[in-house]
């Protein structure tokens, strides 16, 4: 390994390392989907591993064909913003949507009181909610949501910003082979930061005592993925 592709090599680990994790758009979207839709962790890592090749294989695809065509590092660095505000904008609209319909779902399992007479002696109140008693039949749809879909669009969309300019044109200027590399190690390390953050915050969040806005878990999924979007759009991280 030349001295070069050794920088390159460290740059990579450690870019694609903090660039990850200073990025929550890259784990809470993650997390909270998973605790609000409970799904089990090793759907979650399945979600977020594909999600992942998504996020880094579109950046890989534009750097692999500008360095083919002979573009300008600045050409693709235009079309990678673009991408960035596209998927900015997709997580702003997905995640007020998804916090409206979870307001709307929120209030209709609102818990309400019932009280019977039986008789002239027996007498009995229970608490429930009609809407979430009703959802319990349509069980077998859930295995049907576009959610994960949905979020795998959205990371295609979303470019890894110093991928192509830091690391893959300087790897091309020595070799394919260099280049090559340099993507394996950049991807690994971004995709892997993503899987241990969101498990180990999924982790820490089911110990949290949730139990009185368990209701509100969807709302609250979809107010975090809102923020992440408007702190991409609006202070660019």
């Amino acid at each position: 390994m030349t001295h070069e592709l050794l920088v390159l090599t460290i740059s990579a680990l450690s870019i694609g390392f903090f660039h990850t994790l200073f990025g929550p758009d890259h784990y809470l979207p993650f997390v909270v989907i998973s605790k609000a839709r409970n799904w089990t962790a090793g759907k979650t890592a399945w979600v977020t591993f594909l999600c992942g090749v998504g996020h880094v294989g579109s950046s890989v695809f534009i750097g692999l064909g500008g360095i083919a065509l002979g573009l300008a590092v600045s050409k693709l660095e235009f079309i990678e913003s673009i991408r960035g505000n596209l998927a900015a904008w997709l997580l702003i609209g997905f995640g007020l949507a998804y916090m409206i319909w979870g307001l709307r779902k929120a209030y209709r399992d609102k818990p309400h009181t019932h009280f019977h007479v039986h008789g002239t002696e027996s007498e009995h109140t229970h608490v429930h909610t009609h809407h979430h008693d009703h959802l319990h039949v349509h069980e077998p749809e859930k295995a049907k949501s576009l959610t994960p879909w949905i979020l795998f669009t959205i990371f295609v969309f979303g470019p890894c910003e110093p991928l192509i300019p830091l690391l893959m044109y300087p790897a091309a200027s020595g070799s394919f082979v260099g280049l090559v590399w340099i993507v394996l190690v950049f991807s690994t390390v971004t995709i892997l930061t993503m899987l241990t953050s969101v498990l180990l915050l999924r982790s820490g969040l089911v110990l949290l005592p949730m139990k009185k806005i368990e209701r509100y878990a969807h709302a609250i999924a979809g107010a975090t993925i809102l923020v992440c979007g408007l702190s991409i759009q609006l202070l660019g991280l």
